[in-house]
Parts: C-alpha cells; sequence; structure tokens
C-alpha cells in the first residue's frame, strides 16, 4: 500500500542551521532515501523551497483568487514529501520515525487514496 510521508518543521529551526550542519542533514536525508529505496519502500520525494516562494490558489464563484504563502499559517511548514510503499500503517510509521527531520518536527503519514478508474462513458 501507498503512504505519503508529509515533512513538516519549524524553517525558522533550519535556516539558524550553520552550512555544515545543513549539509550534514541533507546528506543524512539522501542517505535515507537510498536506504528506503534498497529496501523497496521507496516510491519518490521531493523537497519543497521555503514558504515565502509559495502561493494558494482558491476558485470560488467561478473567480480564481491566489493568494501569497501557504493556505495556513502554522507553527510547522511543510517542506517535503516521501511516497513510500508498506505493508501497512504500523510499517508506514516505522520507515517515517527514520526520516531525519522527524527530530525537528513532524512526519504526517497518511494513505493515499487511489481515485477510480476513469470512466471512458460518450465524451459528447
Amino acid at each position: 500500500m501507498k503512504y505519503a510521508a508529509l515533512v513538516y518543521y519549524q524553517e525558522r529551526l533550519i535556516q539558524a542551521m550553520n552550512e555544515q550542519e545543513w549539509h550534514d542533514l541533507n546528506q543524512e536525508c539522501l542517505a535515507g532515501v537510498e536506504r528506503l529505496t534498497d529496501q523497496g519502500h521507496f516510491l519518490a520525494g521531493q523537497a519543497l523551497q521555503p514558504v515565502e516562494r509559495a502561493a494558494s490558489v482558491r476558485v470560488r464563484d467561478g473567480e480564481v483568487l491566489i493568494s501569497d504563502g501557504p493556505f495556513a499559517e502554522t507553527k510547522e511548514q511543510l517542506a517535503g514529501f516521501y511516497l513510500l510503499d508498506a505493508r501497512d500503517l504500523n510499517e508506514a510509521l516505522q520507515l517515517a520515525s527514520r526520516i531525519p527531520p522527524a527530530r525537528f518536527g513532524t512526519i504526517e503519514v497518511r494513505p493515499v487514496r487511489e481515485l477510480p478508474p476513469r470512466d471512458m462513458g460518450d465524451a459528447s
């Protein structure tokens, strides 16, 4: 089963790291991805740019509304994600506990909801 492991942390903690600490954390994350890949659990993942680079889009009554920043102000910001393949939620939680930024924030683990096949009926 597929699980999304969403990585949240306070960006100010990361921004306070010196260059070597930041480098070491990134190397630890890369090694973790390599380990998950070797074990057959890593399907995809990406780190995200800081929230000041984010924009949010909403459509209300046919009007597109765009605002700077994330949808909600929170103590922790979404920093990236891992898409994991795990036998069950317990295994996904165990895998997520080894994601290095868990020491600084939170890893939210959620089962992926598979969409039903597209209806191939009459498109007219």
